[in-house]
């Protein structure tokens, strides 16, 4: 492929002026359609990201607007001497804008490349196996040509357990990335830290305060996270807080139901740090047993009635198969819903709880690899 075009595209410019030729030919001599020709090296223009192509077919444009020219007995005439200018000028404006157009595809793959770099480092890839559970996570960016917005997760296996994050910033743009970093940023190290998961959302709000206060971008003093934290403890039991985020979803042999906090709490950056203290639900699980976390993008996701995705209707008959499996086919449903692509971030952490046996070793992590319409990423950490 040469940009949007086949190679083989690179003929229709020839065929174009093969095709006026044979009409100026099987003409009336007294009507000439040499004008015509000047089409022809704009048509280069369009189908080549060779700049050169469009001068060459301007130079192959001017041979035949002679040939007709002589043969109609028209050398003489205006109406020659305006397409030979013509065509120049047309084949001149092509090597311009087919030049423009490398130069601005070059910049948007340079700003794709930092995208990706951006994305890998603040979040990482996920290996299949983190410590006691499996896990694998989607990602889209709702804004055109990126790959990371305002979405963020995590998972670490610490000396207190797997744990994990799925949080929304309030916004878009630059402003809610830098965001997502530093609420990350505090995760990773908090995880480890605190042995307990209200302590670890207290650390988090103290960072995100600190960050918010040392940024200065447009509408900051209205910016929050909504998150929801969730440890999968050596015991088997899971603790979940909740901080003004959708409810996850357990998935069990007895079918799924979303684990919605004992109490509302406001989401990050609403209350002062200090007054941050959520409840700890405990909720325990089975060898098998899944936990989908999940941003608002997924569930407030729209179809052309306005119908919200059913999300928990939905979840039932796709989650079979390994957890990347079912992100995959999950994903895929939910553009069948809305019938393009998502508008806003959507992002989904799938952990299933799967202990390996006393005294087997630690498997290999292993990357299970997503499309690029969601792309997997995210990372684990050991403690």
């Amino acid at each position: 492929m040469t940009g949007t075009w086949p190679k083989t595209s690179h003929a229709l410019p020839l065929i174009g002026m093969v095709l006026v030729v044979s009409l100026d030919y099987f003409t009336n001599s007294e009507v000439t359609v040499e004008p015509a020709i000047t089409a022809i090296p704009a048509l280069a223009a369009v189908v080549s990201r060779r700049t050169w192509y469009p001068l060459f077919i301007g130079a192959v444009a001017e041979l035949c607007s002679f040939l007709m020219a002589w043969y109609n007995g028209v050398l003489g005439e205006s109406v020659h001497t305006a397409t030979v200018l013509a065509v120049a000028l047309v084949a001149g404006i092509g090597y311009v804008s087919a030049t423009l157009r490398l130069r601005q595809e070059q910049a948007l793959a340079d700003a794709r490349l930092v995208a990706d770099i951006a994305r890998r480092v603040l979040l990482r890839p996920v290996p299949d196996r983190v410590g006691s559970v499996r896990a694998a996570v989607h990602y889209a960016a709702a804004a055109a040509q990126a790959s990371i917005g305002g979405d963020l997760y995590e998972v670490v296996n610490t000396r207190h357990g797997v744990r994990a994050v799925v949080g929304d910033v309030r916004g878009k743009g630059l402003a809610a990335v830098e965001t997502a970093a530093a609420v990350l940023g505090a995760f990773r190290e908090a995880a480890h830290q605190e042995p307990a998961l209200d302590r670890v959302a207290g650390w988090l709000a103290v960072s995100l305060d600190r960050a918010l206060h040392e940024t200065d971008h447009p509408g900051v003093e209205e910016e929050f996270v909504t998150l929801v934290l969730i440890g999968v403890c050596p015991d088997g039991s899971v603790e979940i807080v909740n901080c003004g985020h959708p409810a996850p979803l357990l998935l069990t042999a007895d079918g799924c139901r979303a684990v919605e906090p004992d109490e509302p709490v406001p989401p990050l950056g609403v209350l002062d740090p200090a007054d941050v203290r959520p409840p700890v639900q405990r909720v325990a699980v089975q060898p098998g047993d899944r936990v989908l976390l999940y941003t608002d993008g997924v569930i407030e996701a729209r179809d052309h009635r306005g119908s919200f995705y059913p999300l928990a209707g939905r979840i039932g008959e796709l989650a079979v198969g390994g957890p990347v499996e079912v992100l995959r086919r999950l994903h895929e449903d939910v553009v069948r819903h809305v019938g393009h692509k998502l508008g806003d971030d959507a992002a989904m952490l799938l952990l299933q709880y799967e202990p390996l046996a006393p005294g087997l070793p630690q498997p290999r992590q292993g990357r299970e690899a997503l499309p690029d319409s969601g792309p997997a990423v995210g990372r684990a950490t050991g403690s």
